[in-house]
């Protein structure tokens, strides 16, 4: 299924649970999310992205000062224990407050879900490009990734089956135990990557990696490279949450309970992950060898665009609970273990800097330009073909910048490996 060598074996398998732990944990809450959400109303969805937005810019400064100042294995072990304690205060607020109290703290915790997703998740994957070089990333990535899906499988199965019985209070705890078992990997992951050989001395490994608090924002946008890459993460998100919007106002009229919006939402997660962990097993690096990273990086913008002009043409829920679980489906599977193979060739520095805010900060800039532009065409009358019709040249767009920036990568690799 794999094509993987005796040195990077025990090193596959601490990501495979470092992985695992973290997406359990997140597709545990994920759900609640959502139906916080759509409960706090559907108008109010652009402010809690504009919200978030605001939480990114703010928790990467500290984050950046963790990485000048300490070694990867414990600002990545801070990191985590912080959103752990997040947890814990969440579960004193909801059992504390009175229904009309929990509409505004549910509020809160949708922009501290959307947050703590992409942080801790774009953590684990710059920890992955700093262990791991561009062609085992060609190897790995994907076979990793699949432990990210059966995470998501088994944070949603949870949350799907209980939560009809269940306080959320109780889910959030089982969330903030498997953050611990994502620390207790992370340990034992960063001791391994002198095994892999990929570093010159442990003791060069575990130095702190220095440089300026605010590099990760100035690099992002002083490198053509980054600054495409921005763009690409830029692309994708505002596209996402046009769909993210359209599915909400669909489940908003559609379901009249709060556990069985909680429940749909557990089941198309559940979905979009099976279909995820099968592509993951047996196709994409298999992809990533024959096609290289420019083509393969290509599909899920191909398939966007095709998707919105199937949504514009034949506008119903149907085809956008499709589109969304193809969509998210060949995110995860295809082109997030290839858009990380792109961090693979950029400096040290830049894995954990620049990507972090790229992955958090840009993707949710786009989040931000998505949702108030959703708000924007709505007003102006446009219903779900009309917004269909407004991303499908977001949608090629970002074709075409994906195309330069594989083939951007594939130069730069063969560069690094060249005598």
């Amino acid at each position: 299924m794999i094509n993987v060598r005796p040195e990077e074996v025990r090193a596959l398998a601490w990501s495979w649970l470092y992985i695992f732990s973290v997406l359990s944990s997140y597709y545990i809450i994920r759900p609640i999310r959502d139906e916080m959400g759509v409960a706090g109303g559907v108008d109010n969805l652009p402010w809690l992205f504009t919200g978030t937005l605001v939480g990114m810019m703010a928790v990467n400064p500290p984050f950046a000062a963790l990485v000048k100042k300490l070694p990867r294995e414990r600002f990545i072990s801070i990191a985590y224990r912080f959103f752990i304690t997040n947890l814990l205060v969440f579960v004193l607020l909801l059992k504390a407050s009175t229904a009309a109290q929990s509409i505004w703290v549910g509020r809160v915790f949708f922009i501290w879900t959307s947050i703590f997703n992409l942080f801790v998740v774009s953590v684990f994957w710059a920890l992955m490009v700093d262990v791991f070089n561009a062609e085992q990333g060609k190897r790995l990535f994907g076979f990793i990734a699949a432990g990210a899906t059966l995470g998501g499988i088994a944070g949603s199965s949870l949350t799907a089956a209980l939560a009809p019985y269940v306080e959320p209070t109780h889910l959030l705890l089982a969330s903030a135990a498997l953050l611990e078992v994502a620390v207790f990997s992370v340990r034992h992951l960063s001791r391994l990557s002198e095994a892999l050989r990929l570093r010159p001395t442990a003791r060069a490994e575990e130095a702190p990696i220095g440089g300026a608090v605010f590099s990760g924002l100035t690099h992002a946008f002083k490198s053509p490279y980054l600054l495409s890459i921005s763009l690409y993460i830029l692309l994708f998100a505002i596209t996402s949450t046009l769909l993210y919007f359209q599915q909400a106002a669909i489940v908003n009229h559609s379901f009249a309970d709060r556990p069985a919006r909680t429940a749909f939402f557990a089941q198309v997660d559940l979905t979009v992950n099976v279909l995820t962990l099968g592509t993951q097993l047996l196709l994409t690096g298999r992809l990533l060898r024959v096609l290289g990273v420019a083509l393969t990086l290509i599909i899920i913008p191909g398939l966007t665009v095709v998707g919105f002009v199937t949504l514009a043409l034949v506008p119903t829920i149907v085809i956008i609970v499709m589109f969304q679980v193809l969509r998210r489906a060949g995110n995860f599977a295809v082109a997030r273990p290839t858009r990380e193979v792109l961090f693979t060739v950029i400096p040290r520095e830049d894995k954990y800097k620049a990507k972090s805010f790229i992955d958090t900060v840009v993707y949710r800039a786009g989040d931000q330009i998505g949702a108030w532009s959703y708000g924007l065409l709505s007003f102006l009358g446009l219903g779900m073909t009309g917004i269909a019709i407004a991303a499908i040249p977001i949608s090629a767009a970002w074709v075409l910048n994906s195309l330069w920036l594989g083939r951007r990568q594939e130069a730069m690799a063969t560069a690094q490996v060249s005598p």
